[in-house]
């Protein structure tokens, strides 16, 4: 990989204005706010599909970085840190060319806005083939500098076993498709419970996404589930901070989110 930062130094801009929709992570046992993951949304909110159809190799480097400050100043102006909660934020690892070097704007973001480095989660999704050794030294000069790391799509794409053996992150997020309708799957169901069991002996911790109705909350509660995402418990917020409903809520209520 390069050694310098070529993206910053002759990388195209990213033109197109952009904000974030935040979506709750909860901890479903104390029924609080774990974090809020940071999603691409268009100025007028129109959604990720949107935005990143304007994304290309040129201007790679530039989005990442607009949409890592972006999520940070809003967070900062919604007060979420005074939640005692994180904010995760999605990275590109084909964005970063020397991670400390890439992280400057981050930090100067944090510092300005008065964010703290501590409750911010670094999450990918891997979801081109990429340089093993690469992604590792992003995650781990992370690790290095205080953030949390984190796995998505685990179970999907490239993002596997593979990258777990050489880092551990501090989470992994469990692919959608293994929570959809696991309550009917005792397919998926084997899958899951073995793999919480394995994160468990590895010291990562769990949050299973994409959770849509009471039937697969309940079936992840008995697999011992303690963090979720989904629309179970809210939509993103444009430019907001969601409070989460519940499963025990007025179901009148939640249908009106």
């Amino acid at each position: 990989m390069p050694t310098t930062c070529q993206g910053c130094r002759d990388g195209a801009a990213f033109d197109l204005p952009l904000t974030m929709a935040f979506q709750p992570i909860v901890h479903v046992a104390d029924r609080r706010v774990f974090a809020h993951e940071a999603l691409v949304r268009g100025q007028g909110g129109e959604g990720a599909g949107v935005v990143l159809a304007q994304v290309s190799d040129a201007n790679r480097y530039a989005f990442d970085q607009k949409c890592r400050v972006k999520a940070i100043e809003l967070a900062s102006d919604l007060k979420l840190a005074d939640q005692d909660a994180l904010l995760s934020i999605n990275f590109l690892p084909n964005a970063v060319y020397e991670p400390r070097a890439c992280i400057r704007l981050t930090l100067a973001a944090a510092l300005r806005t008065g964010f703290p480095v501590q409750r911010i989660i670094f999450e990918f999704t891997e979801v081109e083939r990429l340089d093993t050794a690469h992604v590792l030294n992003i995650l781990r000069s992370y690790r290095a500098m205080g953030f949390k790391t984190a796995i998505d799509d685990f179970g999907a794409g490239y993002a596997g076993l593979g990258l777990l053996a050489n880092f551990q992150p501090d989470l992994v997020k469990l692919d959608m498709d293994l929570i959809r309708g696991i309550e009917k799957s005792a397919v998926k169901q084997t899958i899951v419970r073995n793999t919480l069991n394995m994160l468990r002996d590895l010291g990562v911790t769990a949050i299973c996404e994409g959770v849509e109705t009471a039937a697969e909350f309940d079936a992840l509660r008995d697999l011992g589930v303690d963090l979720m995402q989904g629309y179970l418990f809210s939509k993103p917020g444009l430019a907001a901070l969601p409070t989460p409903m519940w499963p025990d809520d007025d179901i009148a209520v939640r249908a009106a989110l």
